[in-house]
């Protein structure tokens, strides 16, 4: 075996198998012990996915609806419905498999990434280890679900990358594919690694005015490509900025730093200080693409002036960021050493040579001790269980399309959509309405109103509550089929 492609590989390199470790766990914790997608937004993308597949087309009828979604307008989130379907048909991985492990691959990808970032500054394992760190939470989604905001977290450190190191043709054509995927599968993610690249633009105009160009316009001109889409929502937008907007109640800042966790985030702001202290244009862009972002999301959180999926999505971008400076912070540390004139019971060569590298691993262990139980801690919730998809199942492989539209719970109706592709009378997406508490009803009455399940065309019910209706017959435990002629 020829050794020597291994000289080039950094002593470092070597630290990122447990890192990467680290990351997939990290993202695997929502999964642990559950087989099933988690988050209500990964069942509405796998049923868009299916449906989407099953049309042929981009825009395609809501599977929830039987209406135009808006998701299948180019530029919102089609992409990435297109892209995981494709993969699912080119690779025969299920669903249930993708949704339950692909989270962590996407995220080594992007720890990966960040570590080739900033290693090239002297401090890539340190960078990629506290993005690891990154909570998914229910409110600001995360790493940990298959959603496009994780996904959109891995062009933040590859845009940078391209922009710091390569200043050619090619590295503008590589930004321009990065944005125009963005846009595909998540418009704010673009938007936000625009804000992001900007404070870099303004830092290259009077030295170097065509590194700015290119990358100005490798950013902007796939936000010009969909005119006729961005131009039906910039008016509506414009207005909403000039109009105080109720901050999201499942979205709280301050909970959120607490989740991050409080010594990542003095160690970022070491790492803010010394990178400012190094100076160069690299080491102000990440400073100064963390403050814009910063200025964005508590200009909404303060004021409440802004758009609010940019704040909503915008908190897990920023704490990428604040993970990628920390580095900074941690590899400080690590370089640490006593100047030259102490005591001499001080001078000593074990204590000049291994002071910061005992600090770190001090630092390394209490934060991973705090941060790997807090992760651990924070709360999932399950819409269906294993009785709930055995059933889907059954009505999915046994019922002709006859019996297309079904009656049941509304929390668990958007899996059962996602599973069966069948249609639903109601479902919950963020909280019950007034329709769904009259299906609560109904199925605690014993479903005995025939007229109501006649006049909106439902032919399947699927309840735990026992329905005494002479008009519906259980063909298995917990599904009924209306009669015919009923």
């Amino acid at each position: 075996m020829n050794w020597r492609i291994f000289r080039g590989i950094p002593k470092t390199a070597y630290l990122m198998l447990p890192i990467m470790a680290l990351a997939f766990y990290i993202t695997f914790i929502p999964h642990q012990g559950y087989p099933y997608l988690v988050h209500i937004d990964e069942w509405v993308h796998l049923a868009n996915s299916q449906a989407m597949l099953q049309s042929g087309n981009a825009i395609f009828n809501s599977p929830f609806t039987e209406q135009l979604t808006a998701s299948s307008i180019p530029g919102l989130e089609a992409g990435f419905h297109l892209f995981w379907g494709v993969f699912h048909q080119i690779s025969g991985i299920s669903w249930l498999a993708i949704y339950r492990y692909f989270p962590g691959v996407i995220f080594i990808i992007t720890v990966l990434s960040v570590y080739v970032l900033a290693q090239r500054h002297g401090f890539g394992w340190e960078a990629a280890l506290l993005t690891c760190l990154i909570p998914t939470t229910v409110g600001i989604l995360g790493p940990g679900f298959l959603v496009p905001v994780a996904l959109g977290l891995l062009f933040v450190p590859l845009s940078l990358f391209i922009a710091f190191n390569f200043q050619n043709w090619w590295s503008y054509l590589i930004i321009f594919i990065f944005t125009s995927f963005l846009l595909s599968i998540h418009a704010p993610s673009a938007i936000i690694v625009a804000i992001i690249l900007f404070p870099y633009i303004l830092l290259n105009l009077r030295s170097n005015f065509k590194h700015s160009l290119g990358i100005t316009l490798a950013v902007l001109v796939p936000f010009l490509a969909p005119f006729p889409w961005i131009f039906d929502l910039l008016l509506p937008t414009a207005k909403s900025l000039l109009v105080q907007q109720p901050l999201p109640s499942y979205v709280d800042f301050p909970k959120i730093v607490q989740a991050y966790g409080y010594v990542p985030i003095a160690i970022g702001l070491l790492g803010t200080l010394l990178l400012a202290l190094k100076g160069g244009k690299n080491s102000f862009g990440l400073i100064l693409g963390l403050l814009a972002l910063l200025v964005i999301l508590m200009t909404f959180f303060t004021f409440h002036y802004g758009v609010s999926i940019i704040y909503e999505r915008g908190l897990t971008f920023m704490m990428l960021m604040m993970s990628i400076i920390a580095g900074a912070g941690l590899a400080g540390v690590r370089s640490f050493s006593f100047p030259e004139k102490l005591p001499a019971w001080l001078q000593k060569p074990f204590l000049a040579r291994y002071t910061g590298i005992f600090l770190c691993v001090v630092l390394v262990g209490v934060t991973l001790g705090i941060a790997i139980p807090d992760r651990q801690d924070i709360p999932y919730y399950h819409m269906i269980d294993d009785k709930d998809y055995q059933a889907f199942v059954w009505i999915d492989e046994n019922l002709d399309e006859n019996y297309d539209k079904v009656l049941l719970d509304p929390w668990k109706a958007t899996a059962f959509t996602a599973i069966t592709g069948r249609s639903i009378y109601t479902r919950i997406h963020a909280f019950p309405t007034p329709i769904d508490e009259e299906v609560y009803d109904f199925l605690e009455g014993g479903c005995q109103d025939t007229a109501f399940l006649r006049e909106n065309g439902i032919s399947v019910i699927y309840t735990e509550e026992a329905c005494r209706n002479p008009d519906l017959t259980e063909v298995r435990e917990n599904i009924y089929l209306l009669k015919t002629g009923a």
